[in-house]
């Protein structure tokens, strides 16, 4: 920090979307201003070269430096709130220039919009604390009164756990696949969660008691319902903070700034939580972390995955990778030794009886798609509680066809597919959601439909005439329900929609297991492998699990319990074909020009090579770039000064104008995890 009587300069990361603003700009910070002016804290700077005022945070505050001109200087300091924390900002800057991206683009992911009422409230809490604490010579900021107390993590080796959090260790935890209750909070009823819940509830407790805060990150909402049960069970409400990206504007800033003092807290949410402020880091953990929820749609399109890797590389925290059945990804890590396994010290395998061939002899349970032995199994659970049953789609019919000739029926605005959501519902489309009300079919002028295939609806009428009596519970996207009671009940629910069942389920059906293997994806296999392990684990102890329609690699990986047997054949398949994760990749696109210029500018690399590029839909083109590990570095380098260079080029137009500087004509992404996938 420089002397109080040398002129200071700050150095301020502009929140611009522009790739050739991504860097730091100084700023001359006048006298008036100096005691405000610290890192972290948001301001206002002139653009000169485009005669306006921007937004910005300080980074660094620095000496006038050998700089012989004169700078400007700051507009106004916005807030002394400090919000940009230093171990943020250093992660956005390693993460963008990874992925060939801006690091205002991460910030902006990062630092919640500023909410007035909600941060001067807290400067106010802030301002008294510290007054009270120099009264008392204590903390200058209030500090939550909760005591934590480090409990053990059930099933696993705590030493082994208290190993990695003391050092920094990386591990790929196989979490134990049943439902377990605890307590609620406050004396309530209790409830019950996912095993891994309690696995990484527990694993916080021990790094906060050591010092260190735990960010904790779960695809979705159901999650977060169930980890935030488990953590209410074994720590102080004042320890456990909510950061989402789904939460109100108030409250998520609100959270941002709770995690900006020095007291270790358990820090909850989805993707976006892993760029919570925390100095302190102790561990960071990530439940099913090959959810595709896990993966950001906001450039630079940063994975969770990533970012937790890069965060423990400058941190030395250490990071957990949870889940029932592991990502290729992290299954590359384990096979480098970049990660150590850890199993449960009594695994007890659930019980998964696959049928491929099967067919049912009962003409209603063949009409609701489940043959004999699922039939007989479910109907016997039936009478001790509810059965689980898994299915492909939502909706009532999630295609729809043209009945004289057989064409897909779609959308005549937009060219989705037709969709029945209800037995009774008008048509509509699955892209645009536009009602088919004057349909007919654009090859034969038919405009008649009949149904492809069953969704949860229709499941659910064919399943309730093959068990006449039984009460029937829908879960998906339109209806969520986040938990069912012990009561027998036939619960049909979509992939990742599943409630958990008090005690678990009795039984488990997993349907239309062949049309979901049969989805044209790169990623197939282990999606399926996923989806069907996390419900396998919501039954209960001894429950036998249904596997319908399935058979081959991925039905014995299930019924073994095996599932990294089948995610090591498929990373060495992917080895000799150069699939991801194997390599990484980076799609490309742009008009042909920028794009052949990009592809030019990494060819002399080592080990790349390049696939296409293709037409796109929008009239551009797409190549896909494939390259070692090692050479990443190099390849985002040079794919960035592309990204820059057409950013920048001004286009004449007739007459001799010039064209204004606008947003990049060509856009990059890097590990692309829908790169090779003809559907999504």
């Amino acid at each position: 920090m420089p002397g109080r009587d040398t002129p200071r300069v700050a150095r301020v990361l502009i929140d611009s979307p522009l790739p050739q603003l991504d860097r730091l700009f100084d700023y001359s910070i006048p006298s008036a201003m100096v005691a405000d002016a610290q890192p972290g804290v948001r301001v206002r700077v002139p653009l000169r070269s485009m005669g306006r005022i921007a937004d910005g945070f300080i980074v660094e505050v620095t000496g006038a430096g050998e700089f012989a001109g004169t700078l400007s200087e700051l507009e106004t300091v916005v807030s002394t709130a400090r919000v940009l924390s230093p171990e943020v900002w250093m992660l956005a800057r390693r993460l963008a220039d990874r992925a060939a991206g801006s690091a205002s683009d991460i910030v902006r992911l990062a630092v919640p919009k500023r909410q007035v009422r909600v941060e001067k409230a807290w400067l106010l809490d802030a301002s008294a604390s510290a007054s009270a604490g120099a009264s008392a010579n204590t903390s200058a900021r209030a500090e939550p009164s909760g005591v934590v107390v480090a409990r053990p993590v059930p099933g696993f080796d705590t030493d082994r756990i208290d190993l990695a959090l003391a050092t920094g260790g990386r591990l790929a935890v196989d979490a134990v696949p049943r439902v377990v209750e605890v307590p609620a909070a406050g004396g309530g009823a209790p409830r019950w969660v996912g095993h891994w819940a309690t696995t990484m509830a527990a694993s916080a407790t021990r790094a906060l008691a050591a010092g260190g805060s735990a960010i904790l990150a779960v695809p979705d909402y159901r999650d977060q319902e169930q980890l935030v049960t488990a953590l209410r069970a074994v720590l102080p409400a004042d320890r456990i903070v909510h950061l989402d990206a789904r939460q109100s504007n108030p409250d998520r800033y609100r959270a941002l700034l709770s995690c900006l003092g020095d007291t270790p807290l358990a820090i909850v949410g989805n993707r976006s939580v892993l760029y919570a402020p925390a100095a302190r880091l102790g561990l960071m953990a990530i439940w099913d972390e090959g959810d595709p929820l896990h993966t950001e749609p906001l450039s630079p399109y940063v994975h969770a995955r990533d970012i937790a890797l890069v965060r423990q590389e400058l941190q030395g925290s250490a990071l957990f990778f949870l889940s029932h059945a592991r990502s290729t990804e992290v299954e590359r890590l384990v096979e480098v030794g970049w990660l150590d396994e850890l199993t449960a010290v009594r695994a007890v395998p659930p019980k998964v009886l696959p049928t491929a061939q099967q067919q049912s002899q009962d003409r209603l349970a063949a009409q609701a798609r489940i043959p004999s032995s699922a039939w007989r199994e479910a109907r016997a659970a039936l009478e001790h509680g509810p059965v689980l049953v898994q299915v492909a789609r939502p909706g009532y019919a999630p295609r729809l066809a043209c009945a004289s000739c057989g064409t897909t029926a779609r959308c005549q605005r937009c060219e989705g597919p037709l969709r029945l959501k209800t037995a009774r519902s008008t048509p509509s489309c699955s892209w645009c959601g536009k009602l088919a009300t004057d349909w007919s079919c654009a090859n034969c002028a038919g405009t008649a439909f009949r149904m492809i295939g069953q969704g949860t609806g229709r499941t659910a009428e064919d399943l309730g005439r093959a068990f006449p009596g039984v009460r029937i519970i829908i879960a998906d996207g339109d209806r969520p329900i986040l938990s069912v009671d012990a009561e027998p009940a036939l619960v049909i629910a979509t992939r990742g929609a599943e409630p958990i069942a008090a005690g678990g389920y009795r039984a488990v059906l997993l349907l239309d297991g062949e049309r979901m293997v049969a989805r044209e994806s790169l990623r197939v296999g282990e999606d399926c492998l996923r989806w069907w392990a996390n419900a396998i684990a919501l039954a209960a102890p001894g429950a036998t699990t249904v596997l319908v329609g399935v058979g081959g690699a991925l039905a014995s990986a299930l019924a073994t319990w095996r599932r990294a047997d089948y995610l090591r054949s498929e990373l060495a398949d992917r080895r000799t074909l150069r699939f991801p994760p194997a390599v990484r990749v980076a799609t490309v696109t742009g008009t042909s020009e920028t794009v052949q210029a990009a592809v030019d500018a990494i060819h002399t690399i080592d080990r790349v090579d390049v696939l296409g590029p293709v037409e796109t839909p929008d009239g551009g083109v797409r190549a896909i770039v494939r390259f070692d590990y090692g050479e990443g570095a190099a390849v985002a380098s040079g794919l960035r000064a592309e990204v820059i260079r057409a950013a920048t080029s001004r286009r004449k137009r007739p007459g001799g104008a010039t064209g204004r500087v606008g947003l990049p004509t060509l856009r990059v992404r890097f590990d692309d995890a829908l790169s090779f996938d003809s559907s999504e």
